[in-house]
């Protein structure tokens, strides 16, 4: 049986400045982000649309994965969400399905990340995925950071 992870995280940045850096992950991300990302890199698609296909390769310091493949289930500038499911890597050994989605909803001056992770372990004896949710909030809080100063 499927389980969900749900969190929100709010940020200083305006929503529309926020999605757009989250559109731009492919590039961004391994310059803002270098002890987490060796690259990301674009296997099918326009790397923004769904059925698009980006391949993200962590650095060694990064815990337990090493790469992870990403297909754009949902993507819809228009309510700023995109969802995607994980289908290669470390992560579908211990999970299947692994599909995370994630909305930028305007709140005052800044924003709101408001972030869901639906997963099923493969076996009990993987643990949950606390250390994902936990390097998403981190990105998103310091994504945000660089924004306010950029």
């Amino acid at each position: 049986m499927a389980s969900k992870a749900e969190m929100e995280v709010e940020v200083k940045s305006s929503a529309d400045k926020f999605w757009g850096a989250l559109r731009d992950s492919t590039d961004l991300f391994p310059k803002i982000f270098p002890e987490q990302y060796k690259s990301i890199e674009i296997v099918e698609g326009d790397g923004k649309s769904a059925g698009s296909i980006r391949l993200l390769k962590y650095t060694e310091g990064f815990p337990i994965l090493t790469f992870s493949k990403e297909r754009i289930e949902v993507a819809d500038d228009a309510n700023k969400q995109v969802s995607y499911s994980v289908i290669d890597g470390e992560l579908v050994s211990f999970y299947k399905p692994f599909k995370a989605s994630l909305q930028v909803v305007p709140k005052g001056e800044g924003g709101l990340v408001k972030w869901c992770l639906e997963y099923e372990k493969v076996n009990e004896e993987f643990p949950q995925p606390d250390i994902i949710q936990e390097t998403a909030a981190q990105t998103f809080k310091d994504l945000d950071a660089y924004l306010l100063q950029n």
